[in-house]
């Protein structure tokens, strides 16, 4: 007897990877050390100012935060190992080639907060460190790639596996670290707590072997 669905192939995955510091100390010096450059960081207030963004990022401002506390280089290690297993995962041919951390930046979500849809142009690998998320913070929201080649495409069914949804979200905790391909739009749900919601994001472009 056939299957009334036939057989299915599963093909083109999107895959997100999860990884947790087991490491209270760490993510507790990473959290001082996100308030020290807010603190000193009088350009990159200007700056947010300036885009009306919400709280603080050093987005624009600092880029060489592993030489500015020492949690930030212990971190950079961690995200180095997580990178390299993730594009094993992924099965990337990396001949020639080598994985390097070329943007690391800290952010302060303001209450009431949130950041839009977007994607990370000249990188490879992206992802975020999760540090101090108080309940009802906001988590991230993922959107499946081929949305805008859907058309006509009829809306999926609320309870559809996870895999079949056209978006999925994750609320994450403190210690949580999650890469995905630089492609991959996403957005940070808003802040509906009363508190600050602190993360570290990054970045890995590809250098050749020299």
């Amino acid at each position: 007897m056939t299957d009334k669905h036939g057989s299915t192939i599963s093909a083109f995955a999107t895959t997100i990877a999860a990884y947790h510091l087991d490491d209270a100390e760490l993510v507790s010096e990473l959290d001082a050390s996100i308030w020290m450059l807010e603190d000193g960081d009088d350009a990159g207030a200007a700056w947010c100012d300036e885009q009306g963004y919400d709280g603080y990022t050093s987005y624009a401002s600092l880029d060489d935060l592993p030489k500015r506390a020492p949690a930030f280089a212990v971190l950079q290690k961690r995200l180095d190992q997580f990178a390299a297993n993730f594009a094993e995962t992924l099965h990337w041919d990396l001949s020639g080639q080598r994985l390097v951390l070329d943007s690391l930046w800290v952010n302060i979500l303001a209450p009431g907060a949130s950041h839009s849809g977007h994607i990370h142009p000249n990188s490879v690998i992206s992802g975020t460190v999760y540090i101090d998320l108080p309940e009802g913070s906001g988590g991230i929201k993922f959107e499946d790639p081929r949305l805008d080649k859907m058309m006509a495409a009829p809306s999926i069914k609320t309870d559809a596996p996870e895999p079949q949804q056209r978006f999925i979200y994750r609320t994450p905790v403190a210690g949580d670290v999650l890469l995905w391909e630089s492609w991959l739009r996403h957005e940070v749900m808003p802040n509906r707590s009363d508190a600050p919601r602190l993360s570290i994001s990054f970045n890995y472009g590809l250098m050749p072997n020299i």
